[in-house]
Order: C-alpha cells, then structure tokens, then sequence
C-alpha cells in the first residue's frame, strides 16, 4: 500500500512538473525537464509546427508556462511589455513594464519573467521590477538603479530573471549597498539586503541550494561567486573569480562541487565549497581557460548526473563536474542555448539552427537538425523551453511551436 501511494505521489509530482515551467531553466533553475515521451528523432524538415504566434514585441527573453498561460518580454515602439498568449497562440493581454530599447545594438529585455503565487514577476532591460497579476494588473514596481543604487559591470542592461522564493523576489542590484536584495513578494518593500558583498551585478540569475544544511542563495557577478544565507541575506562565502565583459550563465552546484563558465576568453572553474566546524571554505579545484573547457557565453550549462553540458564558443561541450576532465568538445554543433528534456539535449544555435543530440558524456552524436522557419537577422539568444510534448522557440516577435513528442 506504501509503495502504491508513494508511486501516485510521485506520478502527481511529474504531472505538476509537467504543467508548469514557470520561471528561468524551469521548477529548478537547471534546465531539466525529466519528463517523458518525446521523440527519439525528428523528420528531416522538422517536427510539426503546431502554430506561430506574432506580436510579443523585440528582444530575448525567454518563455515560462504556467497554469495554461505563456509569458514572455518583449518590445513595442513605446514601451517593453509583458505579454500574457493561451497555449493556442492568441494574446490574453499585454502590461507596460518600462522603457523600451537599451542597449543599442542589441535593444529590448532580455530577462525571463516568473510566476508565483498568482502574480508574475519582469525585469526590464533598465532595471524596472515589476509585479503584475495574472491576469495584466500591476501590483507594485520598483528600480534597481534609481532605487536601490544597482550598479552593473558593464552595459549590456539588466538581464537577471528574478527568483521567488519563501514569500520574497530575491535580485542583484549590484554596487555598494549589497549585491543581492530580497523584497517582499506582495509588497516590493525591502526584506534584507546582503551588505556584506558589494560587486557590481553581473548578468547571471540566482539559485537555491542547500550547502551544509543550509539554505542559499548562489550568484555569480564579474568579480566573485558567492553563497548567501536565505534567511536573513547574510553573506556565507565568496569565492574570487575574474569575468570580462558579461558574465551570463547560471552557477551549477552538485555534491560540494560549485561550476561557473562565461566567455570572453574566461573560460570555467571548478571550486570545491566546504562547511566544517560552523565555517564555510571555498578551493578552486580546477581552471580551464579561453576554449580549453567550456567558455559559455549565454547559451547555459546544464548537469545531468556526474557531467556539465554547454555550449564553448562556438562548440558544445561536455566536462565532468568533479575534476573538470573534458570529455568531448564539437565544433560542429554551432554556439547556443541548450535544455535538456526526456534525456536528450535540444540545442538552439543562435544562428538558427536546431539540432537534437544524444546526451552522453560518452560522445557527441547529433540525432536530427532542422532550421527554423521565417528567421530574423537578429541572433537567436532565447533559450528553448519544452513542455508537454511541445518546443517553444521565441525568435524576437515571433513565437513558434514545434509538437516534439513521439
């Protein structure tokens, strides 16, 4: 009886899973879907488009799906809007979060919003946080900048995509009043503000994890790594660790082993964190630099078990998360942004291409390509997002719907 309850549980979780990608890389930040039935191959012209949808504006935010709406960020001539589609392509509403442009070769968001609790939560390309219902209403905003003194490392605009959690939005301001805030999800007023660390912001998004029995906080600037204490923003550790330029990626953290990549000839490191005797400690345990490693520009890392996938420069790579040993690197497979689903891993080249690949660190063996339909001259920098049997990809005003299951 005890085994059959535990398997309905389990099934009720998958089902929940399933339903909901409702924040940046999914239910937990690591671009892991886990579930099932997708096809082992596609036809040579692609799997089917299901639909296209047009008019949610310019830029690079991706999609998150949650409770049958998709959300995403995007630009009008007057304005970056959040925009609310049902699951057939048809707009529910559109709500103004701040200024449009940015940046001006690459203008438009560029941050994934998240859905918690009823209420959706954007960041704008100029540091507008803003929550709005889910059905267009807002609720409250604030800035960054203006409001909480934030301060990036360079000026590519503000790219984070918030984290909601334990009824706070936790974000990186950046600069000397504290890297990392938490502000009341219902109210925007300020819970903490970690004080301790004061990088600049970089361009990555936070991830909880639990290290020595305790909560944290994971983030990434262009100057250091760092954990901080969910409780009350008090800093536990950092870690040095030089970036150039932008540094994007998401930490990924497994069994004490902390990875962290970006490009612009960085490369990856490798740092073992430690919690002995009431005390944090962090080791670097390996460096690779420029290409040798994994040189992520903004396409993510992934682990899956014991090995880190993602894209380096213009190569895929697969590196073993405890010793940094590189296992294989294909230049072939083109620079992208990947998502790993029913054991494979969809890769989206921001030139366009999409390929699906065989995840092993064995070695690298492409199964299907296909090129994307009505492409745009700008790059292709949304991340794929799978759900239910489908492939979401946003290429600027366009949003395409490809049925990937089997």
């Amino acid at each position: 009886m005890r085994i059959l309850t535990s398997l309905i549980l389990l099934s009720l979780a998958l089902n929940t899973f399933a339903a909901n990608w409702s924040q940046w890389r999914g239910p937990n930040r690591d671009g892991v879907n886990p579930e099932k039935g997708l096809a082992n191959q596609w036809p040579e012209t692609g799997p089917k488009l299901l639909y296209k949808a047009t008019g949610v504006g310019v830029g690079f935010s991706s999609v998150v799906i949650a409770d049958g709406t998709l959300y995403t960020l995007g630009d009008l001539s007057d304005g970056c809007y959040l925009f609310a589609l049902d699951l057939k392509g048809k707009h529910k509403w559109k709500t103004r979060v701040g200024d449009p442009k940015g940046h001006r070769g690459y203008p438009g968001p560029r941050s994934t919003p998240t859905v918690a609790g009823g209420h959706v939560y954007c960041l704008g390309q100029h540091s507008d946080l803003v929550c709005i219902t889910t059905a267009g209403k807002e609720v409250w905003r604030v800035n960054l900048q203006n409001d909480f003194g934030g301060k990036m490392m360079s000026g590519w605009r503000w790219s984070e995509s918030p984290l909601v959690d334990d009824g706070n939005v936790i974000i990186t301001p950046g600069g000397r009043n504290g890297a990392v805030i938490a502000l009341n999800a219902k109210t925007g007023k300020q819970a903490w503000r970690c004080e301790d660390w004061q990088d600049s912001a970089g361009y990555s998004s936070l991830i909880v994890r639990e290290i020595g029995g305790i909560k944290q906080y994971l983030q990434l600037t262009g100057s250091s790594v760092a954990g901080i204490d969910a409780s009350n923003g008090k800093l536990l550790w950092s870690a040095p660790r030089k970036g150039r330029t932008a540094v994007v990626s998401t930490p990924v953290f497994h069994n004490g082993t902390l990875f962290v990549t970006s490009a612009y000839s960085v490369g990856c490191n490798g740092f073992a964190v430690e919690y002995k005797d009431s005390k944090f400690s962090t080791k670097e345990i390996y460096k690779h630099a420029g290409g040798v490693g994994m040189a992520n520009h903004h396409g993510g890392a992934i682990r899956v078990g014991d090995y880190v996938y993602g894209s380096n420069g213009g190569s895929l790579s697969c590196i073993r998360l405890a010793d940094g040993k590189v296992m294989w690197n294909e230049r072939s497979a083109g620079k992208g942004a990947i998502v790993v689903a029913d054991n494979k891993i969809i890769l989206r080249t921001e030139r366009g291409p999409v390929s699906l690949v065989k995840l092993s660190p064995k070695a690298y063996e492409e199964v299907s390509r296909f090129n994307q339909p009505d492409r745009t001259r700008a790059k292709a920098w949304a991340h794929p997002v799978v759900l239910d049997g489908k492939l979401y990809l946003r290429d600027q005003d366009s949003m395409f719907v490809f049925d990937v299951s089997e």
